[in-house]
């Protein structure tokens, strides 16, 4: 897609602009020359499903921040087109722009399943809980119609395998059956984000997810079905959507959340200038202000990626929001920190899908 600034928002899209990966040999703008003959920008632009040809599936970390050593993501970029997500940069490395490339090139992983059952059924591999969504929704609207993310599913709860999941999608409860019968063993928990409870903010801020309401209903679908669920307050954005903490909090508990967590706003690389661009766009009159506390609970900048930091935040600001999340949580019963997944009734599965008799 040529680079482009659009001269406002894009209908479902969160990004302005699509400036060239920072990898990219050459850079290119739209310029008029006076001739009326620059291409005006695009009212929308529709989502292209590309193949990844990756040839493993599960990511490894040793992160001291995350709960989680391993995970899968069934997608390369993400149609919900949130302009805060901390993925975004990674387009940079496909040569793609992490703008509105990320939202509208996405690459589908669909030999993910197979991939993981090679994964899981190596001689010496040990279980431990698996994260999927932990960089990009695994239920953004490409799962609909792919089933890439239920694939996965059906070879983790073959292999009883633990797992995970994150997401901002209410197509979660398509899977109630296999989620199910996977939380009756302890294998599963499922964390919905909600970044606020204002349909118009969550229009804004993330234009191809589920509404905030319906997200609470999926909650309530998920614990009514026995699978335990929690709820991501995340990212905490200062004089945006802070001040929700506690309402999002209480009304995911009566919505049958057992758990909660936040995280607070990071604006790595790229995705400073795209949340910039947005910001001023939508909410001009508190933009300045929304990034200069960022920058404080930041050390000055826009990002701090330390272990131990990152999450949180420092500084006074970030003290007062870590303060009010321990006092809702703990108010709630939503401080528990969720099921401890079983891990020991896991089974190596075959490659070629079958199980081994006595397995």
């Amino acid at each position: 897609m040529p680079a482009h600034r659009t001269d406002g928002p894009l209908k479902g899209r969160g990004s302005f602009t699509n400036r060239a990966s920072r990898f990219s040999a050459w850079q290119s703008e739209v310029f008029d020359d006076g001739w009326d003959s620059a291409e005006p920008p695009p009212q929308r632009l529709p989502t292209r499903i590309l193949d990844d040809p990756s040839r493993s599936v599960v990511s490894w970390n040793t992160s001291p921040d995350i709960p989680f050593d391993r995970s899968v993501n069934p997608y390369k970029g993400c149609e919900h087109g949130c302009p805060y997500c901390y993925a975004r940069p990674t387009h940079a490395y496909l040569d793609m722009s992490p703008g509105l490339d990320f939202e509208t090139r996405v690459l589908a992983k669909r030999d993910a399943p197979a991939l993981l059952r090679r994964t899981l059924a190596q001689r010496g591999y040990t279980p431990a809980p698996m994260a999927l969504g932990a960089n990009t929704d695994p239920y953004q609207p490409a799962e609909r119609r792919l089933g890439i993310t239920r694939g996965v599913l059906e070879v983790l709860a073959e292999a009883r395998h633990p797992v995970v999941i994150v997401t901002k999608s209410a197509l979660v409860e398509r899977d109630l059956d296999i989620l199910a019968e996977m939380a009756g063993r302890n294998l599963v928990s499922v964390h919905l984000s909600i970044t606020t409870l204002d349909r118009d903010l969550g229009r804004r801020m993330e234009p191809r997810a589920a509404a905030p309401q319906r997200r609470l209903r999926t909650l309530t679908a998920l614990t009514e079905a026995g699978i335990p669920a929690g709820v991501l307050f995340a990212p905490v954005i200062p004089a945006l959507n802070d001040a929700e903490m506690e309402s999002v909090l209480a009304q995911s508990s009566d919505a049958g959340a057992v758990s909660a967590a936040y995280v607070l706003l990071r604006l790595p690389r790229e995705v400073e200038g795209l949340f910039t661009e947005w910001l001023e766009a939508h909410y001009p009159d508190r933009a300045a202000h929304v990034l200069s506390l960022v920058q404080q609970m930041r050390g000055g900048s826009s990002n701090d990626s330390r272990f131990g930091s990152r999450m949180r935040g420092t500084g006074a600001h970030a003290d007062v929001i870590a303060a009010r999340f321990r006092v809702a949580a703990r108010r709630l019963g939503l401080d528990g920190g969720g099921p401890v997944l079983d891990c020991a009734a896991f089974r190596p599965p075959r490659e070629d899908g079958q199980f081994d008799l006595f397995g």
